[in-house]
Formats: structure tokens, sequence, C-alpha cells
């Protein structure tokens, strides 16, 4: 039987290790060191709100091999999801081939616009190896980002055994439309992401 203090302690290290499981490390830092004050209860706050949407993904799910789809998502991931813990950018959620991302929520970011539009060429530049590769393989995939800058009310959203941190508002409506406008291997930004830009 552990002693009240190292109890408490591998407790918190086993909560620290659940939480990276949905945050970044920094995130799940802050989440931690916030205790009784959560960070996850809602409040609200201007966020930049970026959308990533994989080209021709539906057509090619509808003829290749669950292998095949299982591949191209996890690469896909795991390319994405590297730029945006570089980045310090906070993952809402995975929807299929949609990532949604957000910046200044639940840590700090001083210019999310800018910080939200580097980690987007750093995607497309970080993408060209794989659309090479699947092109090469028949597949006619490619990438499309949609990027929006405003408030949103953010937060734990869910049922006791699931929770969401999620941000909620018409600026992530915006970044989804902005996205699905957005040409292949291109980046479309709402005015005022282009005002933050400078």
């Amino acid at each position: 039987k552990l002693e009240g203090g190292v109890a408490q302690q591998v407790a918190e290290l086993e909560r620290l290790g659940r939480l990276k499981h949905f945050f970044s490390a920094h995130v799940a830092d802050a989440i931690i060191a916030a205790g009784d004050k959560s960070i996850l209860a809602p409040h609200r706050r201007e966020i930049s709100y970026v959308f990533l949407d994989l080209r021709g993904f539906t057509a090619f799910t509808d003829s290749a091999e669950p292998e095949e789809v299982e591949s191209v998502l996890r690469d896909y991931h795991a390319a994405m999801g590297r730029i945006v813990s570089e980045s310090g950018g906070t993952i809402d959620r995975f929807a299929g081939d949609g990532i949604l991302i957000f910046f200044n929520d639940p840590l700090p970011v001083a210019e999310p616009g800018k910080q939200a539009a580097r980690m987007a060429l750093a995607m497309l530049a970080s993408f060209a190896p794989l659309r090479e590769r699947w092109t090469k393989l028949g597949y006619g995939l490619d990438l499309g980002i949609g990027i929006a800058q405003g408030f949103a009310t953010l937060g734990a959203y869910g049922y006791e055994g699931r929770f969401d941190y999620s941000a909620i508002g018409g600026v992530v409506n915006l970044a989804a439309r902005l996205c699905d406008q957005a040409p292949a291997g291109r980046v479309l930004i709402d005015r005022r992401t282009r005002a933050a830009l400078g």
C-alpha cells in the first residue's frame, strides 16, 4: 500500500499520462497546474481556428481497401500532428480526414493568427511528399486549409466518461466554410486573420 504523498504523486502522473492522450504535453501540464481553477471550465476567448481537409478522401475510401485507408490516415495524422505540436496548437478533434485546431487556448499565444498561418504553410510543405507518394499509388488526394479568427466559447464538453476539449462558435463554422472553398493545396483566410498578418 502506497503512503499518502507517494499515492498522490502516482495519481497525478497517471492523470497527466491520460491527459497527454488528448492534449499536447504543454497543455496537459497547464491543466494539471491549474488544479481546482480548471482551465477546462467553459470560458470565452479570441482564438484562431484552423480546419484541414483531405480533398478526394471520400471517393478514395469508396474504392480503397481498409488497410489503405488506415495507412493514409496514419501517415497524414502523424505528419500534421507533429506540426501542430511544434506550433503550439490545440487539436480540437480528428474528424476522419478533417483535423480541427485552434490557437490561444488553453495557453495564450501572442499572435495566434500568425502562428496559425505559419503552421498552415508548414503543413502544406510537409504534405507535398505525401501527395507525391500517394499519386504514385493512384490516390487522388490533396489538402485544403481554412483559417478564421474570432471569439469562441471553449471548455470540456461531453458526458461522464467522455469529454472533449472543444471550441464552439461562428469562428469554427467560418474556418470550416473557408476550408470547403479552399482549392487543393491552398489556404483560405478570413479578414481578421489577414489583418493580424499585417
